[in-house]
């Protein structure tokens, strides 16, 4: 598995009754409603997913655009797929603040670890 395919845990079951558009479908959301793909998270690119799987690309295709309908992932043409704060209100602040927060870090010079490092301070903190 590459490092890319954050979706590495999706599998096609050819016996099961959803066809496999929707199979990739709930498997992304049922991903995001237990944690494991947190807003921000860019998914695997169309073509990588549909290779590994052994799908056509129009298959992936159509399960990212009906996720990207349901309003779990919004397509960011050359940045991919990614995945969009879902959940409760503080859910979806948290993720506009780190959004936030990230930019401003890349802004000072200041890299992903040591941003980290402050937030876990600031827990500690409090």
């Amino acid at each position: 598995m590459n490092d890319d395919d954050v979706l590495g845990f999706v599998s096609i079951h050819k016996d099961a009754a959803a066809n496999p558009y929707d199979q990739i479908r709930q498997q992304v959301l049922d991903a995001i409603a237990s944690g494991r793909l947190v807003p921000g998270t860019r998914l695997t690119s169309v073509r990588a997913l549909a290779g590994r799987l052994g799908v056509a690309v129009n298959t992936v295709a159509r399960s990212y655009r009906e996720l990207e309908q349901a309003g779990v992932v919004e397509t960011r043409g050359r940045h991919g797929t990614v995945v969009l704060a879902t959940g409760s209100e503080g859910d979806r602040r948290l993720a506009a603040a780190a959004a936030e927060l990230v930019q401003q870090a890349r802004q000072w010079g200041v890299d992903e670890g040591r941003a980290l490092d402050f937030v876990r301070a600031a827990f500690r903190g409090q």
